[in-house]
């Protein structure tokens, strides 16, 4: 057995542990007494120089730190000061916001750091509020409501948040400090408010709101009436800062330059450079990085050109972002879905591809790498998709296949219109008819798909389906490559 296929067993096993912890509160003592027993088996299969069984004995120790990383966050949580503090009176808090806020028509929601931890406060639209700002702030802490539908307590909670305030009153007393990442980080966020007054002036609603959220990853700006409309059609992941989005981006935009003639090596540095400057443009949220190291671990699987390869490569890398935060495996749908697109593309879009060249001509290439991309990943996502949200989309097909293909171009396009406006306001203005065509396009695929019976809504989905279809998936997957190992 190869070194990089024990890290992979070893990394799985770390990822199941923290899955168990998190479905199955598993006693310490419990724990310890399982510990003794691995090391047990470690020793003995030590003693005895039988490779296989420690192998397995290193697996279940994996598994046992997985069950207590989750443990350890869990107690941080506990012991947080701050939120001890939740449901008490009326209390005076200096702070600093620690992100860009999110501005919404009527208040905005921003990050504040008090005493080392970050509560999200809702607050009013004025006055405007901007990284950095020290704030001295009058209200209570609350902790994050629970609904049987939603927990916006864990949904928080994966970010490090365990406190919230309802309108507080707010006092800008000042800036604060700034070192080396908070001094680029700040610079980025001025330049992307310019490139924000940028699309605005040369798009109006909703073309507007649809480039924002494409370029710049924003949706605060979009109406619900629009939401709604992208949630039927199955297209919210394209203006959007998703791993989904990445990958499939990742996906096409190597397609593209291998079609134009590049070499594999060449497209793929350009294709990193990409995505590198998607997430620094976006503001470099927790998200967009999670979303641009899956988008970029796909390109390096696609490199590297072997399966298993690509496959241990996600495993490690999931293992790694879950070491930082394992509270992500079972709260963030996104870190969810990133994953299962990842996996989606390594493992069944080769087969999609090779199945319809059979049918298809060769010069239709690009687009059938299109196609395979956008099934390939759809497929792998949908479950958790329809687990999270309740609905599933009959056009999200047909309508991906139609606007995929020009958001590479849209996202070309816009960032030059957007670019160009920011120094050139008349050279943006010219670079922005393409985005016009474009975006009007997508305009009218979102209006003329997004009718009543587009979309079903499904409930109490117990999550004993989405293991039963995805253990059916691996069981194909596995079948189809002992029928057709060339199509991998």
């Amino acid at each position: 057995m190869t070194p990089s296929k024990i890290l992979f067993y070893f990394c799985i096993s770390f990822v199941a542990g923290i899955f168990t912890e998190s479905i199955i509160k598993i006693p310490q003592i419990f724990l310890w007494a399982f510990l003794f027993f691995i090391l047990l088996i470690i020793f003995l299969s030590l003693l005895f120089n039988k490779n296989k069984i420690i192998i397995f004995g290193f697996c279940l120790f994996f598994v046992v730190l997985g069950i207590a990383r989750v443990q350890i966050t869990e107690l941080d949580i506990q012991n947080n000061k701050l939120s001890k503090l939740n449901g008490s009176s009326e209390m005076i808090f200096e702070g600093i916001v620690s992100s860009e806020p999110d501005v919404r028509d009527t208040y905005q929601k921003i990050k504040v750091n008090i005493q080392d931890s970050t509560v999200l406060i809702l607050a009013s639209k004025y006055p405007l509020l901007k990284y950095l700002d020290k704030l001295e702030i009058t209200g209570k802490l609350e902790t994050p409501s629970e609904t049987e539908d939603f927990s916006y307590k864990n949904y928080l909670m994966k970010d490090g948040i365990y406190s919230v305030m309802n309108f507080p009153q707010i006092e800008i007393i000042g800036k604060a400090d700034k070192d080396i990442f908070s001094f680029v980080y700040s610079n980025i966020l001025d330049f992307k408010q310019k490139i924000r007054e940028s699309i605005r002036s040369n798009f109006s609603p909703p073309q507007s709101s649809i480039l924002e959220g494409t370029v710049l990853g924003d949706n605060g700006a979009m109406s619900n009436d629009l939401k709604n409309k992208l949630n039927i059609t199955g297209l919210r992941h394209v203006i959007a800062v998703s791993g989904t989005h990445v990958v499939i981006l990742s996906s096409i935009i190597m397609s593209v330059l291998l079609a134009i003639g590049l070499w594999r090596g060449q497209a793929f540095y350009l294709s990193i450079s990409f995505i590198c400057l998607y997430v620094i443009l976006v503001g470099l949220p927790a998200s967009g990085v999670r979303a641009g190291v899956m988008g970029g671990l796909y390109l390096l699987a696609q490199k590297l050109g072997r399966q298993s390869m690509g496959s241990r490569i996600i495993a490690l890398a999931c293992a790694v972002m879950l070491l930082i935060n394992p509270l992500l495996l079972t709260f963030d749908v996104g870190f969810q879905l990133s994953f299962l697109a990842v996996m989606g593309l390594i493992y069944l879009e080769p087969f999609i591809k090779r199945f319809i060249n059979i049918f298809a001509k060769q010069k239709a290439e690009n687009l059938i790498g299109i196609v395979a991309t956008t099934f390939a990943a759809q497929i792998f996502t949908l479950p958790v998709m329809i687990y999270n949200f309740g609905n599933i989309s009959f056009v999200s097909p047909i309508t991906n296949l139609l606007i995929l293909p020009t958001v590479y171009w849209l996202m070309i396009f816009g960032f030059l219109s957007s670019f160009a406006g920011v120094f050139f306001g008349f050279l943006g203005k010219i670079l922005a008819v393409p985005c016009w065509f474009l975006l009007d396009y997508f305009v009218w695929v979102i209006d003329f798909f997004s009718q009543p019976w587009a979309i079903k809504t499904i409930q109490n989905i117990h999550w004993i389906w989405l293991l039963i279809f995805y253990m059916l998936l691996g069981i194909s997957i596995q079948y189809i490559q002992k029928k057709s190992p060339s199509a991998f």
